[in-house]
């Protein structure tokens, strides 16, 4: 169970400092591990509105059964064409939504949803996945300068991300 990390996260991150307030809590991640790590968050995002954005996949389809879900395009592992495709759904979701947060664990499906979450001034956050702890992976280097907020699941991480918060592993 996610206890102590919970702790450090439940403030959140949001308008002003505070909590993500009201709106939409939009997590972000590919399927399969990074889509673990945020479904590690629930007893955070329990009790608040929600939406989900992630690869049209059969585990992620049977671990977000009953969510609201948009699925995204992949793959996104040097395809340009579903970069874009990624940046105008971002766009679209984030317009006719009211999000309050982004929330994501990369990978490539975050960099857009971040850079238009930013731009649209919605809080963004990133935690960055559990192992990783000697090298920051793309996705975060790629977000990081449109990042509200940099969390972090080790204290070696600290040494990519000298001011990232540690919320210790999720999983």
């Amino acid at each position: 169970m996610w206890t102590s990390p919970g702790a450090k996260f439940r403030g959140g991150v949001g308008r002003g400092g505070s909590d993500v307030g009201s709106g939409e809590v939009m997590l972000v991640g590919s399927s399969g591990g990074h889509l673990a790590q945020l479904l590690a968050l629930e007893p955070w995002y329990r009790n608040r509105s929600r939406s989900w954005v992630t690869f049209d996949t059969p585990d992620a389809r049977s671990l977000l059964d009953g969510e609201d879900v948009v699925w995204a395009y992949h793959p996104t592992t040097r395809n340009v064409r579903n970069l874009v495709r990624n940046f105008g759904l971002a766009l679209r979701q984030l317009r006719r939504r009211d999000v309050a947060a982004v929330v994501t664990t990369g990978a490539g499906v975050a960099v857009p949803f971040v850079a238009v979450a930013r731009l649209l001034r919605i809080p963004t956050i990133y935690i960055e996945v559990y192992d990783r702890i000697d090298s920051a992976t793309l996705s975060a280097r790629l977000c990081r300068p449109f990042l509200s907020a940099m969390l972090v699941q080790w204290d070696e991480q600290l040494r990519m991300y000298p001011k990232a918060t540690v919320v210790g592993n999720l999983l």
